[in-house]
């Protein structure tokens, strides 16, 4: 079914995600042809006009574009971006609207709100589309975080709900955007080599790991009154174990897919204060803007359960955090080992832990099953192989879309798979509230380090999966 047009309102369209990820989105995304019919109005605190905004976008796509825009392609897009400054207020906004969409008429086209703005602005941009009258036939993306606690976001969602019904809404986690993670689904539900032992007869314990190399510089002031957990784990870490975790819908159906991941939240236990470590890097508390006594931790790793007949006793090990070693995006599934070996001792089984099948969520896409092998030659020597495969080494590497458009793409098009719901992200705050009353203490960790040292305590007696005990192996491009 072809896209109805589409008008998005752009709020933040001068903000750094916009500047890096939405504006040259949509342009790939019009570029591409999912979204031909595209009109793109911004709208942000600065005084801009529509011409120096084309000139911002410009800008923008040239230095975070993937790809040479022809002069002619380039063109045809700046025709359809406008530009609203925020002092305009709801009149202003509606004009540049029904502006935008003036050749449109009779076509009923389709509006997606984006708010890319600081979370204790976005309620204020709620009401001004309803004092503007846009709310009708349209959809409004919600970034993260969603909420500090259960009773700010059940406050949240029932003022949002005022003015959206909850079809109208989604709230995005880039991470369920990328390719790799949908390919979980594929991986775990098309595949009669996997889908059975799936289950915590053959899984031993899974990681979600989410490291960063980035500080926190240019982020210090939301940063002090966030924190990993609520900025990384609620909205991104517990999302990906959805998918992880899901039983198998009855259908892929957006809401079939949203009921499975709701029903992993609601069998979640609630998080244990004692498993969980947090941390903060040496040097955080001297950036402007950071309290000289700051408790934020700026790293967590915790241990929960999914208490269902699928996963009871299976620990998921969660770990992120700013300033470590190296950034990696994984998810990590270690089955059980045979439970009596047959090989003499010195044959090396079980010198390297158990068999991992690994998701690499990185940009470029990669998964790993590790296995043990005999080494070729005299006598029964074992080594740990690996089967591994990398999206760009495919023939349609190049229609992987970046995770935020394909979640603008799938926002206008109305599908939710790939985003929460009110239910789920109040069963996530609910599921954290003895950890956001008691929290244990915050430890110092050396930046360019895996966090503190507690974390071995944590996982033990397994390991953690990073760093690697062997690298990804690169393709040769000559063959």
């Amino acid at each position: 079914m072809p896209m109805k047009p589409t008008t998005v309102v752009l709020f933040g369209a001068t903000g750094d995600l916009s500047r890096r990820k939405l504006l040259p989105g949509l342009l790939h995304l019009f570029q591409s042809g999912l979204m031909e019919d595209i009109q793109v109005v911004g709208t942000s605190l600065e005084d801009h006009t529509t011409e120096t905004f084309i000139d911002f976008v410009e800008q923008a796509v040239k230095e975070f574009g993937d790809e040479t825009i022809s002069p002619e392609l380039w063109t045809e897009f700046a025709t359809r971006l406008r530009f609203v400054p925020g002092s305009a207020g709801a009149e202003g906004l509606r004009t540049a609207v029904l502006e935008a969409e003036r050749n449109w008429a009779g076509q009923g086209p389709a509006r997606l709100h984006y708010l890319s703005v600081p979370p204790k602005a976005a309620l204020a941009v709620v009401h001004l589309l309803a004092e503007a009258g846009l709310v009708e036939h349209s959809r409004i993306i919600m970034e993260k975080p969603f909420g500090t606690d259960l009773e700010s976001a059940r406050k949240l969602n029932a003022e949002l709900h005022q003015v959206f019904d909850e079809a109208q809404i989604f709230r995005i986690d880039h991470f369920l955007g990328k390719e790799a993670a949908q390919n979980i689904l594929a991986f775990r539900f098309a595949n009669g080599l996997f889908e059975p032992i799936w289950h915590r007869n053959n899984i031993e314990h899974v990681q979600i790991d989410v490291p960063e190399s980035l500080g926190l510089e240019q982020r210090a002031d939301f940063y002090e009154n966030t924190g990993a957990y609520k900025d990384m784990v609620v909205t991104h870490l517990f999302q990906v174990m959805a998918f992880t975790a899901m039983e198998p819908p009855t259908s892929f159906d957006p809401a079939a897919i949203t009921e499975e991941k709701n029903k992993v939240f609601r069998s979640m236990l609630p998080i244990d204060p004692h498993d969980v470590v947090r941390g903060q890097y040496v040097g955080y508390q001297d950036i402007k803007g950071v309290k000289p006594d700051s408790e934020t931790e700026t790293f967590i790793a915790l241990k929960c359960y999914v208490d269902n007949w699928r996963w009871a006793g299976v620990p998921f090990y969660l770990r992120t955090g700013k300033r470590m070693a190296e950034g990696a995006r994984i998810i990590s599934i270690a089955f059980k080992e045979p439970p009596k070996s047959m090989f003499p001792e010195d044959s090396g089984i079980g010198d390297h832990g158990p068999d991992h099948l690994t998701f690499d969520l990185a940009d470029k896409a990669k998964m790993s099953l590790s296995f043990y092998g005999k080494r070729p030659g005299p006598g029964m020597k074992l080594d740990k192989l690996s089967m591994q495969f990398a999206m760009q080494d495919t023939t349609w590497a190049g229609s992987v879309l970046e995770a935020y458009e394909r979640l603008i793409y799938d926002a206008a098009r109305g599908d939710h798979t790939l985003f929460n719901t009110a239910e789920g992200i109040e069963r996530l705050w609910e599921i954290s509230a003895s950890l956001l009353e008691r929290p244990p203490v915050v430890r110092p960790y050396q930046q360019g380090s895996w966090g503190p040292n507690q974390i071995h305590q944590l996982v033990a007696p397994h390991t953690w999966r990073l760093p690697f005990e062997r690298t990804w192996r690169e393709s040769d491009p000559n063959g």
